[in-house]
């Protein structure tokens, strides 16, 4: 499909069926009083992330690993308008802004047995019965997960571009991906996990053609000087317009690795 596979089969290496630290940072919270100087936040390196990314074993329920096909290059995604690509960004799983370091992990929810289930033969289904089969086996939540470090300000000023890109960009936007262009028809707010010092989340909606509109969820959340960005999707649940958000099991398990 078109971004829809641009926005997300990059870094989640999907195809959606649409007819194909350390310690951390320091706590800005923390002040000697009002007016008082924050100290510098500790910018973290890539190995100091990758101590405090979420790892196998940390979310129940889900298997974690790396990002399969990798996280695109930041000049390979772009948005036909400068102030979406903070959007287009974070659904591709790449930070933010201009981070000093950063990783990625994927999280993919685990498949829940259904003890009626039988195997069946594809001659034994009815007309549309593998078409359902299909759609139930895909609903499952994938989600990236990228931690970003920032110098000075950085964190704050990238967290910012993505909360003005979901006001600005709210009526959609064309976006491209190594010469692939897709359609966002529409920028939404949601209710963020209310984890960290502050966040933005919010769904876009991908103009998937024949097959309909498909949301794509995420949520940026920064603390101290890194961002947390979760990008998550689900072909099955988008192709049954079965609502779904970014799984909170993966936010938390994340949020408590880099208190």
């Amino acid at each position: 499909m078109r971004l829809c596979a641009t926005a997300v089969v990059s870094a989640l290496s999907l195809a959606l069926v649409t007819g194909c630290g350390g310690d951390g940072a320091e706590d800005p919270a923390d002040t000697s009083g009002k007016g008082a100087a924050k100290p510098a936040a500790k910018v973290l390196s890539t190995a100091e992330l990758n101590k405090l990314v979420i790892a196998k074993g940390d979310v129940p329920g889900y298997e974690v690993g790396s990002v399969e096909g990798g996280i695109p290059a930041r000049s390979e995604v772009k948005a036909d308008d400068a102030k979406c690509d903070p959007l287009l960004h974070s659904l591709t799983g790449i930070a933010p802004g201009n981070p000093a370091a950063n990783t990625s992990r994927m999280a993919t929810e685990e498949k829940k047995k259904d003890p009626t289930d039988a195997p069946t033969s594809l001659d034994d289904m009815a007309d549309g019965k593998f078409e359902d089969a299909l759609k139930q086996s895909m609903d499952l939540d994938v989600t990236v997960v990228t931690l970003a470090s920032y110098d000075g300000d950085g964190a704050e000023q990238a967290l910012k571009s993505v909360s003005d890109a979901v006001e600005a960009c709210a009526g959609g936007f064309f976006g491209e991906q190594d010469g692939e262009k897709g359609k966002f028809t529409k920028v939404a707010e949601e209710k963020s996990a209310g984890t960290g010092d502050e966040s933005v989340a919010f769904t876009v909606t991908n103009d998937a053609g024949e097959d309909g509109a498909m949301p794509l969820h995420a949520e940026v959340v920064r603390h101290g000087s890194t961002l947390a960005t979760y990008t998550t999707v689900n072909i099955g649940a988008g192709m049954t317009k079965k609502p779904y958000a970014v799984p909170a099991p993966v936010v938390k398990a994340q949020a408590a690795k880099l208190k």
